[in-house]
């Protein structure tokens, strides 16, 4: 039996799920304005994409907690100040599986997917949780 949305045998690759975490912000936004919309969207972090929609690293929570910390103004600093340069990102091949072992084994919350060059979303662990138990597009519980 098969669920509607779902391809035969199941959810195989990231290409093939629709991530939750759609948000992309530009190297030249305020940390504030990226916190607030973290804060509003109740998501944890976003990938930070230059013009041409192409990955230039990502910022989460606790980047914006770090540089809170360390005595930064987030309204005077920007996103290229503070995102992490060398996070992990996966194409629409990436398996499922594959991304479930990153997530775990780098402590990631969020993975950005690039398609076709440019990041299309993230995917969350409530998205391939979603995949694994076999909830098609759209379908929430």
């Amino acid at each position: 039996m098969t669920m509607e949305g779902v391809p035969a045998g199941g959810f195989r690759t990231l290409g093939e799920i629709d991530g939750t975490n759609g948000l992309r912000f530009q190297p030249q936004e305020t940390a504030l304005a990226i916190a607030l919309e973290l804060l509003s969207s109740h998501e944890t972090g976003a990938p930070i994409v230059n013009d041409a929609g192409r990955f230039v690293g990502f910022v989460s929570e606790f980047d914006l907690l770090g540089a809170i910390e360390s005595g930064q103004d987030l309204s005077k600093v920007t996103a290229d100040r503070v995102m992490n340069r060398n996070h992990y990102v996966a194409d629409e091949s990436t398996t499922i599986g594959d991304a479930i072992r990153l997530m775990n084994e780098k402590h990631l919350l969020n993975i950005p997917v690039v398609k076709q060059g440019q990041v299309a979303y993230s995917v969350t662990r409530h998205d391939l949780l979603r995949a694994r138990i076999g909830l098609g597009p759209g379908i929430e519980t």
